[in-house]
């Protein structure tokens, strides 16, 4: 080739005009599916921890209030072995321990008032234990308190 570059361009011969391929309307979807997939994982992660409380099996009904979890509401649990949670603690289903729960559930109820206890009880337990439980949430003080079901299909 004969070019020769000067400061006022180029002499001799035209330089080639650069080939501009068309733009092709194509969506790149990669980054799309990496944030989909992303996010897919943060909510398999984070669904579970959203249940408050001890896993339990509760009874089924098939006309029941929904009621959504606010995060407000007081969550006691009760086992299938009878264990009664409050939070973290654990409380056995004797007299003496249940006492202890009832004042430990007066200390929340009195740092918060107006707040509702939601019982979540194993469909298995002895309604005995129920009614015990039901009974220290009164004596606690308590607004009220809720029982927690599961929808049947």
């Amino acid at each position: 080739m004969n070019l020769v570059r000067t400061h006022g361009g180029w002499k001799g011969r035209h330089k080639p005009p650069k080939r501009i391929d068309p733009v092709m309307p194509e969506v790149n979807v990669t980054p799309l599916i990496d944030v989909v997939l992303v996010l897919l994982i943060i909510f398999m992660v984070v669904t579970p921890m959203l249940a408050r409380g001890v896993a339990v099996d509760l009874p089924r009904t098939k006309f029941h209030e929904k009621k959504a979890d606010t995060g407000e509401q007081i969550i006691v649990s009760i086992r299938t072995d009878g264990k009664v949670y409050l939070d973290k603690q654990i409380f056995e289903p004797t007299p003496v321990s249940l006492e202890k729960f009832s004042q430990a559930l007066a200390e929340i109820v009195r740092r918060s008032p107006g707040r509702e206890v939601y019982l979540k009880g194993d469909h298995r337990i002895k309604y005995k234990v129920a009614r015990d439980v039901l009974e220290a949430i009164h004596r606690s003080g308590a607004a009220g308190a809720g029982l927690g079901v599961d929808e049947e299909k």
